[in-house]
């Protein structure tokens, strides 16, 4: 069954504003919830923005249902030793409902910035498969064994394209997540991923119901001047086209969508998707 999460980065938006799209979320028929994991906000860092794994954690312990977790955290931001006993902790006080998902940096001046991380995309990657690596260690029950050990596996996601980070999903990974810039290579990348399982990222522009002709050339105007930058990982339209292309996308092997909304998430447009896109598509 295709899965749907709610991409919401946790910038411009009050913890309260969080929360209760969180919980709409929930009530609308969503499966999860993930968040984004920078020091700054991408593209407008004068924008306040939460601390990813903090923010995960208060989320969880106001919703019931919702899986939560990130599109990604980077690895460089946390030691391996660190992460592992984060992840556990959160794992446990969300009931299991905590996945991790993990990438090598796709910011490389902030990592220069704030002095974190490889000054090179490959070993960025090399350090990302040790910490993949140190994780499994910490967890396993031999010498370097964290105490407590995860009640049920942690369910591992890897975020990239390159091979190299295509090879480390195929090897270590539970689910892979193709970013929204390169949507339209889906068909062409999800052999390569092994037996994990592939998910989506896509900004939606979402016309709803009761939206004149004027007004949903409007929403769309506004969505392609704000996120034109995603080429193919922006789609505009109405409910019933927004039906067609999703099922498209899961016609070619994606088994999980995160929905990030050009409205920064509404709580109207996630129950009217939910109610219009997700249930149909579920049916």
């Amino acid at each position: 069954m295709t899965e749907w999460f709610l991409f919401l980065p946790q910038s411009r938006l009050s913890i309260t504003d969080i929360v209760e799209r969180a919980r709409t979320a929930e009530a609308s028929g969503f499966d999860g919830l993930a968040f984004l994991d920078h020091l700054e906000t991408p593209m407008a860092p004068d924008a306040p923005l939460w601390e990813a794994m903090t923010i995960a954690t208060w989320v969880a312990a106001h919703t019931e249902r919702l899986r939560i977790g990130h599109l990604v955290l980077c690895d460089a931001f946390r030691h391996a030793a660190v992460l592992a006993k984060q992840a556990v902790t959160l794992a446990e006080a969300s009931g299991g409902r905590f996945e991790l998902g993990l990438g090598s940096g796709s910011m490389p001046d902030e990592l220069a910035r704030f002095g974190l991380g490889a000054p090179t995309a490959g070993g960025r990657v090399t350090a990302l498969e040790q910490t993949v690596i140190a994780l499994r260690r910490y967890w396993a029950g031999g010498e370097d064994t964290q105490l407590p050990t995860p009640s049920s596996p942690i369910p591992l996601l890897l975020a990239g394209r390159g091979p190299r980070m295509l090879k480390l999903v195929a090897q270590h990974a539970d689910w892979w997540n193709l970013p929204a810039t390169h949507v339209d290579e889906l068909p062409n990348l999800v052999g390569k991923i092994g037996t994990a399982r592939a998910s989506v990222q896509q900004m939606v522009g979402f016309v709803g119901d009761g939206v004149d002709a004027a007004d949903g050339a409007a929403v769309i105007s506004k969505a392609r001047r704000r996120f034109s930058a995603l080429g193919p990982g922006l789609v505009c339209g109405r409910a019933d086209e927004l039906t067609a292309y999703f099922a498209g996308l899961r016609d070619q092997g994606a088994q999980r969508f995160y929905v990030w909304f050009s409205d920064f998430a509404a709580p109207q447009t996630i129950a009217e998707f939910g109610e219009r896109v997700v249930s149909a598509l579920r049916d």
